[in-house]
């Protein structure tokens, strides 16, 4: 694969008419994927974590408050949403605990198995019979981490493992339905969650200096292209941002 450092964004098509409910999209690389939706002309629904008033309001997006733990919060959104949906992109998600695995109480990896794996399928699930109607896609944040484990990242590995899978038993159980079902790989990016990982310092993504990481705008550009109806070209469930597909797109 190639470095990280020589990723770049790929052109993204006109997403106009295109409805877009997004979790969230309050930070990171969801609020940098939010506005380019946006700018492409998409009608963007923004998931944020907490209360929309405590964030800033995104100009052209419908911003609502989405926890993904809550169903009535994911009830609401679909709700919000109407009639007609194309995509939903599955992009809240957290890293804590950071901490080895044989020192974390149990009870501590609920919340990343909540947001991760149960909050993923609570989106879809809810959000199957507008998709279904539109011949739509459900775009998963996923990371190499869901295959390869990291030291400290027990709860994230473990709940992206498991939510990876879940995509591919939604993608094969579903089939046939015209609804695409996708995770989609994301390395090392500029984010929150870095400073996290860098802080914590327990394994080698912890010692990537933070002018190394990947500017969010590289996956949020992957992740909008994979909301566009050219994504129809690409049937394979599992992706990432340094497939080749893709860094052709970069010209790399």
């Amino acid at each position: 694969m190639v470095n990280l450092s020589d990723l770049k964004p790929i052109t993204v098509p006109d997403l106009s008419g295109r409805t877009i409910l997004l979790t969230g999209a309050d930070r990171g690389i969801g609020a940098t994927l939010a506005r380019l939706l946006v700018d492409k002309g998409a009608h963007v629904i923004a998931g944020v974590y907490g209360k929309v008033a405590d964030t800033k309001l995104l100009d052209g997006a419908e911003t609502i408050s989405l926890d993904v733990t809550i169903q009535a919060q994911v009830d609401a959104a679909i709700a919000t949403v109407g009639d007609k949906l194309d995509v939903l992109v599955n992009n809240a998600g957290v890293i804590d605990p950071i901490g080895h695995a044989a020192d974390l109480p149990t009870d501590t990896l609920r919340t990343a198995f909540e947001v991760n794996v149960l909050g993923v399928h609570r989106m879809t699930v809810a959000a199957l019979p507008l998709l279904k109607a539109s011949q739509g896609a459900v775009v998963n944040a996923g990371t190499g981490a869901a295959t390869t484990p990291m030291e400290g990242w027990t709860a994230y590995c473990a709940s992206k493992a498991a939510m990876r899978m879940l995509t591919q038993m939604f993608a094969m159980e579903l089939e046939g339905t015209g609804v695409r079902h996708t995770f989609i790989g994301i390395p090392p990016t500029d984010t929150d969650m870095q400073g996290a990982i860098r802080q914590a310092g327990l394994n080698p993504i912890s010692k990537i200096a933070q002018r190394d990481l990947v500017d969010p705008v590289v996956p949020a550009s992957v992740m909008a292209w994979l909301c566009s109806a050219d994504s129809a070209v690409r049937s394979e469930v599992i992706q990432d941002v340094r497939d080749e597909f893709f860094t052709r797109k970069m010209a790399l």
